[in-house]
């Protein structure tokens, strides 16, 4: 086979091909173009191909250059999958869920939001075919990619598939470690933040715990199914290294659960601080009320205009009536200390 290869990746120089490489067994890898992954036959060697999933031209080589069965091609071109694994003859229809993050270039302020993603994997004895949407950007794969540039990376179809595995999962952990930090703020927030914000972000920090369950639960059976797989390309250690994950992503899920439950605890706890709160200003205006009934009382009752209101040719009888006012509210006042409402 004469391929053309580039000694520096190349990533989208091809409509829908993100890069091409054929490992060289030791660690490192040769780029191709897309006419050197039309000529490529199992006997050149383990071969890499990284498509945009979106995109027609990725679409058409699947379709029909690809040499999949019609049902895979189809469920590799599917839009909304969940983690799952089928085996077919020799090889392994994947779909598992990564990290998504904001391109280096369009980060702002410092922040990227993060999301799980679908990559859809088809993998055999001599190929590894992985596709996401234009839109994704995955560290892991990207990860891998360099270390194959600096020959470092793995040697065949087995390792290379545990590793994309790997650095799926590893990509999950700063995504929950940021996620405990958030709760651990909010922690604090419940009894001295405003309260709207802290239910919003608490309601967001649920949700989102929730989503990414959803998806990781199902991506443990998968990884457990192709650590259970008899394809002849896995070897031991791939498997061991499979089981690592495993564990790692089960730690990962029951980490989620003490997320959820650690907000549905600081969701209670806000409802009874704004309980409180609404008692306690119930309590100030009940209070307030109180102060100002005898003197309501009494400018009631002295200022009804009928006849017979006493002290109406008496001088005093307004200071009279203005101290009497000034005891019972001093009165008052006592009260509501005593009976702790002020």
């Amino acid at each position: 086979m004469h391929e053309q290869v580039t000694n520096v990746a190349s990533y989208g120089a091809e409509p829908g091909l993100r890069f091409a490489v054929l490992l060289d067994g030791n660690g490192g890898c040769r780029t191709l173009d897309m006419e050197a992954v039309r000529r490529w036959t199992p006997a050149d060697g383990v071969v890499w191909l990284h498509f945009e999933r979106d995109h027609p031209a990725a679409a058409e080589w699947v379709t029909s250059r690809g040499g999949f069965d019609p049902l895979v091609a189809e469920a590799l071109l599917e839009e909304e999958t969940r983690p799952r694994v089928e085996g077919i003859d020799d090889g392994l229809l994947i779909i598992l869920r990564g990290v998504c993050a904001t391109p280096p270039d369009e980060v702002k302020n410092g922040s990227a939001e993060v999301d799980l993603v679908p990559l859809h994997i088809w993998a055999d004895q001599r190929r590894l075919v992985t596709l996401r949407d234009s839109g994704h950007y995955i560290t892991a794969l990207r990860d891998i990619r360099l270390a194959l540039d600096k020959s470092k990376g793995p040697k065949q179809t087995g390792e290379l598939l545990a590793l994309v595995s790997e650095k799926l999962v590893r990509d999950l952990e700063p995504v929950l470690d940021a996620m405990d930090e958030e709760v651990d703020e909010l922690d604090e927030l419940v009894f001295h933040g405003d309260a709207g914000e802290v239910r919003e972000r608490l309601k967001q920090l649920r949700r989102r715990s929730v989503q990414l369950r959803r998806y990781l639960a199902p991506q443990r059976d998968a990884l457990s199914r192709i650590e259970h797989d008899d394809a002849p390309w896995l070897k031991e250690r791939d498997k061991l290294r499979f089981r690592e994950v495993i564990d790692k992503l089960m730690r990962f899920i029951e980490y989620l659960d003490a997320i959820r439950d650690r907000t549905s605890i600081l969701h209670d706890d806000l409802s009874t601080v704004i309980s409180e709160r609404i008692a306690r200003n119930s309590n100030r205006l009940a209070a307030l009320a109180a102060l100002l009934l005898p003197p309501s009382v009494v400018a009631g009752l002295f200022g009804m205009n009928v006849g017979g209101i006493p002290g109406v040719n008496d001088t005093w009888a307004f200071v009279i009536i203005v101290a009497f006012v000034a005891v019972t509210s001093v009165a008052t006042l006592m009260v509501l200390k005593r009976i702790n409402w002020l």
